[in-house]
């Protein structure tokens, strides 16, 4: 498949760095400083405007697949992409756009306007935050199939009832499975011998009603009213405010900006604003930041989320959660005792590499620094995964079919079990095994 992406910064980088190795990716950059990190990747540049009619031609725009920009600009992107649908109306088109006058969700389609999708990285983030606000013994939660499905990551310590328990005793929900689990550096498909440690971090997916009663393993009961505070005001902050109005939870939000302060109480009533300093140890004793349940650090920087997230840890909040704008920084946050980084550039990833899979896919998340995926899936008649027992089927190594739902039965399925037109898939898959998946579905 050949790309063109627009933008050279990090969106642009990871988008490229993802995709570089099984297509023919070329990235359009107007400075010469911003390409220069793009030099370790096995990608063709050009130096030039995005927006540029002239540019896209000379970069291959009427005999590209797919067209991604993710500029700073979102009348850039907006604008690059319209040219290129113009050029080459087979092309499909994806901006990033940030101002909430363009969108008001974390995914968009705009065809009219030729922009196949639009994407907020910051709607994304919030969305994401939300979920993971919502359930705070989960270190990562994602809503599948329209919401049917919900997968869910949760970390073991040592008091969950089922350390040290065989799979096949841990006395699962029916309805639940456990698709992965992560031990230190290793991703794990799980048998029913395999032991559960202290430590693991367990990927469960199931309907909604099963994941609600294994959440009760991990100490959480129907109905608690959580304790919630968010420090910074920005897009992020004020969207997963947004987002929390609809819950009974008791929300706070800490911003320094004394003019922001007063706009975003005039937006968000009923939740507290508290105009202040994350970073200031006095104010978060005197805002008793440690009887939280959850604290969200969602400024634009890096280096005061980390610190925001470190002191609300050391005052005793239960779950801290920061914002990472340099994705490669994720994982070192984790490692210094953040219970859950997020980048916003992660959202932007997903939905470029889903237009690039095969037919059919309908989401595609990204687990433990893209070693492994989960897909939603639609079975198409005629592929080779409908209409025969899936133990007859000759399923790749490396992956596994963790529910399937029909019409509004979700059913976690064994040997016996046949996928029929229709039905929506989901399936866990080491790297090593998506292109596998998608011959099947395909």
């Amino acid at each position: 498949m050949r790309i063109i992406i627009i933008g050279a910064g990090d969106f642009g980088y990871h988008i490229a760095k993802a995709l570089c190795k099984k297509n023919d990716v070329v990235i359009v950059e107007k400075e010469p400083a911003s390409l220069d990190r793009i030099g370790e990747l096995d990608v063709h540049t050009l130096q030039g405007n995005g927006g540029d009619v002239k540019v896209l031609v000379e970069a291959g725009v009427k005999k590209a697949d797919l067209f991604v920009a993710v500029t700073r600009s979102d009348e850039l992107n907006i604008v690059a992409c319209m040219a290129a649908k113009l050029l080459n109306p087979d092309i499909r088109t994806i901006a990033r756009v940030s101002n909430p006058d363009y969108i008001d969700k974390p995914v968009d389609r705009r065809n009219k306007i030729g922009v196949d999708a639009m994407v907020c990285p910051e709607l994304a983030l919030a969305a994401e935050f939300e979920q993971v606000v919502s359930m705070p013994s989960a270190v990562s939660v994602e809503n599948l199939v329209s919401g049917k499905v919900k997968m869910v990551e949760f970390k073991i310590n040592k008091f969950n009832p089922l350390v040290g328990k065989k799979l096949s005793e841990a006395n699962i929900p029916h309805g639940c499975v456990i698709s992965a689990i992560f031990r230190k550096s290793e991703l794990m498909i799980p048998h029913g011998d395999d032991v559960i440690l202290v430590g693991d971090r367990i990927l469960s997916v199931g309907r909604l009603e099963s994941i609600t009663e294994f959440r009760k393993m991990f100490g959480e009961s129907p109905g608690q009213k959580f304790r919630v505070a968010i420090i910074g005001g920005g897009n992020v902050g004020f969207y997963l405010a947004n987002m929390l109005r609809k819950t009974d939870f008791y929300i706070k939000l800490i911003e320094r900006d004394k003019k922001r302060c007063e706009e975003l109480a005039e937006k968000l009533r009923g939740i507290l604003i508290v105009h202040g300093d994350g970073t200031d140890i006095s104010l978060l004793k005197e805002e008793d930041i440690g009887s939280m349940d959850v604290t969200v650090s969602a400024t634009d920087s890096d280096e005061r989320n980390l610190l925001c997230s470190l002191l609300a840890k050391q005052f005793g909040a239960k779950k801290v959660a920061a914002r990472v704008d340099r994705f490669e920084y994720t994982r070192l946050f984790e490692m210094v005792g953040i219970d859950v980084a997020m980048s916003p550039i992660q959202a932007t990833v997903n939905e470029v590499l889903k237009s690039t899979m095969g037919t059919g896919i309908e989401s595609l998340i990204n687990i433990e620094e893209e070693k492994g995926k989960i897909i939603e899936l639609t079975a198409n008649q005629g592929s080779k995964a409908v209409s025969a027992p899936l133990k007859d089927l000759k399923f790749p190594k490396g992956a596994i079919i963790s529910v399937i739902v029909r019409d509004n039965d979700v059913i976690v399925p064994d040997g016996s079990h046949v996928i029929a037109p229709g039905d929506r898939v989901i399936v866990f898959a080491l790297t090593s095994a998506v292109s596998k998946v998608e011959s099947l579905f395909g």
